[in-house]
């Protein structure tokens, strides 16, 4: 083929390839090879479309050829730095990416690159200087400030991270991801109305973003007119929207009584709270009975981490694993349960890999007080008074398995403070009500119940901590909302975020009584009130959000701190308030009243657990021994 032809095949296949058809260009990009081998253009953009089709071991192989047919190509080294990360090889991603920037120093796009690699090494810092670099060298760049935005949002700084969305529409207003951005920006600030109207905008522009449709559920959780009914619609959407594959043919032996290979999947394997709650099971499985794989899906891994490590055969990090990297290691593995700890809330969703079966059994538990709206989603592990039998089966895509009396087993810090004294104990000494939750958990109905209940207690004041409140803007929009919905600001004291667990549990110290939050409770917030002795007033609702705290205080022995109507819930916490006395003896006994509940049986819960978990699998077992005892009736009377 003669130089005239080939570049005339060359230029068909980069318009093809920019036409979006990708098999066709990669057909082309072929003959070009196999006739001169060492043509860069054509050797590199096979390696793009083998990226951009998902093949990423071949793309990495195509494009470390490039970079060897042409060294000094900083796009190249960059796009070899891609292939390698979708693979998971996060660090020699960042070293090509470092030498496309040492030939290129002003190729933005490897700034940004890097920065992606940065964090998924938990190098946060260093991230937000490289989208620094990224925006400094082309300040239209609206990849680079969605992306600026994204990093700062998990940094805690969001309102920054609102500035670089908007940056970034205005760079260019038809970019669809900025309202992404802005979305999850503003649900981290606890805007969760705004949060939905944004989401809804993006998904306008981008029906198939599964990701967005997810944070877009999470966030519907938080708004009070939201009935049961419409979040249970919205789930069933996702799921449709997601699809489901066909049931492998797994090859499993189905013996119900051997041991059983567990995969746990989750973003929250470190200093989290769902590592509370999830560590004690762990820890206490029966090892003879189940083998444990954890999938820690974070970038960040800690001593919460490595302790967890130590109950497991195997530990993978996939933070930086693509779906279908992800699929092709889980499936390797052959486990025969998945637990999904995330639902809607992950860093990176990945509800779509069990739509697609990833073994014979599926669970989801803990982390996501709702349905998955996954048909593929087996099982939903629950208790009765969260779920209650009857209607909230028919909320539920799963089978939900009430396996014990709390579906909760709590495992308190090492470090936690001793109880103090009662802060309100001395005569005179205003009351302080507390709550330690999310502020987008605060609904107006709450604001409101928490006005009466200041105003029936004369001089008491209301504490309230979490992330973010340190903020000054936040603050402000806080106060004004107190201030529309009738509670007083002057008696509002708002505490940002402690660094340290001890730090965290000591502010409990100037609570007396902690106030949850309707129609989304609290449950980490919660443990730690009543074991920092401090009693909770929950009002138990029509939905498993509504409902946690009183599954929480019935395991913890005080199921009259359970209201049943607004009315009630004013009327127990200034019930409570009137007697300091025995305000005082229940904060010095609350401790060793959940050592004596469930919530801290954790030899108990977990083989709860571990029983429930066998049941799920003598259910797949069922019928495929009953098939194996037909075939072999049938065999012998032939």
């Amino acid at each position: 083929m003669s130089p005239a032809q080939l570049q005339r095949l060359l230029q068909d296949a980069v318009a093809h390839h920019r036409a979006g058809r990708l098999d066709r260009a990669e057909a082309l990009y072929r003959r070009v090879c196999a006739s001169a081998p060492r043509n860069f253009d054509a050797v590199q953009l096979s390696g793009v479309v083998a990226l951009q089709q998902g093949r990423a071991a071949e793309a990495a192989e195509l494009l470390d050829r490039a970079c060897r047919l042409n060294p000094s190509s900083a796009v190249a080294v960059m796009r070899h730095a891609l292939a390698l990360s979708a693979l998971g090889r996060i660090p020699e991603a960042e070293n090509r990416l470092r030498e496309a920037i040492r030939l290129d120093g002003a190729l933005v796009e490897a700034w940004d690159n890097l920065a992606y690699s940065l964090k998924t090494q938990n190098r946060l810092p260093e991230a937000l200087e490289c989208h620094a670099r990224a925006v400094a060298l082309k300040p239209d760049y609206a990849a680079g400030w969605y992306n600026y935005g994204l990093s700062l949002s998990l940094a805690g700084r969001v309102t920054e991270a609102l500035e670089c969305h908007q940056r970034a529409l205005t760079a260019d207003p038809a970019y669809a991801k900025a309202h992404y951005g802005r979305a999850q920006a503003l649900q981290q600030s606890f805007r969760m109305r705004e949060a939905v109207e944004s989401y809804d905008r993006y998904l306008a522009l981008e029906p198939g973003n599964h990701e967005a449709r997810s944070y877009r559920l999470f966030a519907l959780n938080y708004l009070e007119d939201v009935t049961p009914d419409r979040l249970f619609s919205q789930h069933v959407a996702f799921g449709r929207a997601v699809g489901e594959t066909p049931v492998p043919d797994f090859a499993h032996e189905a013996d119900p009584a051997r041991r059983l290979r567990v995969a746990i999947l989750s973003p929250d394997l470190h200093t989290h709270s769902c590592a509370y709650f999830i560590e004690p099971l762990v820890a206490h499985l029966d090892p003879a009975a189940f083998e444990i794989y954890l999938y820690h899906d974070h970038f960040r891994e800690d001593d919460v981490s490595a302790r967890l490590r130590r109950h497991a055969a195997v530990w993978r990090s996939t933070v930086a694993l693509p779906g279908p990297i992800l699929e092709q290691t889980i499936r390797a593995d052959r486990p025969d349960i998945v637990i999904d700890l995330a639902g809607h809330t992950g860093m990176t969703n990945r509800l779509p890999l069990f739509a697609r079966h990833l073994a014979p059994v599926q669970v989801t538990y803990l982390g996501y007080p709702n349905t998955t709206g996954l048909p593929a989603m087996g099982y939903r592990f629950t208790d009765e008074i969260a779920d209650p039998a009857g209607d909230s089966d028919d909320f539920a895509t799963e089978k939900l398995v009430r396996f014990a009396p709390t579906a909760w087993a709590y495992r308190p810090p090492e470090d936690a403070p001793p109880v103090s004294p009662l802060p309100g104990a001395a005569p005179g000494t205003p009351l302080t009500f507390g709550c330690f939750n999310n502020p987008g958990k605060i609904s107006d109905s709450t604001l409101q119940w928490w006005a009466r209940i200041l105003q029936s207690v004369p001089a008491s004041r209301l504490l309230l901590k979490a992330r973010g409140l340190g903020d000054a803007g936040t603050r402000e929009r806080h106060l004004a909302r107190f201030d529309a919905l009738g509670l007083p600001r002057d008696r509002v004291d708002l505490v940002e975020r402690t660094a340290r667990a001890d730090q965290h549990l000591a502010v409990y110290h100037r609570v007396d009584i902690a106030l949850d939050t309707h129609p989304y409770n609290g449950t980490t917030t919660t443990c730690e009130a009543l074991w920092m002795g401090v009693p909770v007033i929950s009002l138990r609702g029509d939905r498993h959000a509504a409902r946690v705290g009183a599954s929480l205080l019935i395991a913890a022995g005080h199921p009259e701190w359970i209201a049943g109507s607004a009315d009630e819930y004013v009327r127990l916490a200034v019930n409570l308030a009137s007697d300091r006395g025995r305000l005082a003896a229940l904060r010095a006994g609350l401790r060793d009243d959940l050592r004596r509940g469930t919530l801290l049986d954790h030899a108990g819960q977990a083989a709860r657990f571990g029983d429930a978990l066998r049941a799920c699998w003598r259910d797949w077992c069922a019928p495929r021994r009953a098939g194996a005892t037909m075939h072999a009736a049938e065999t012998l009377c032939a």
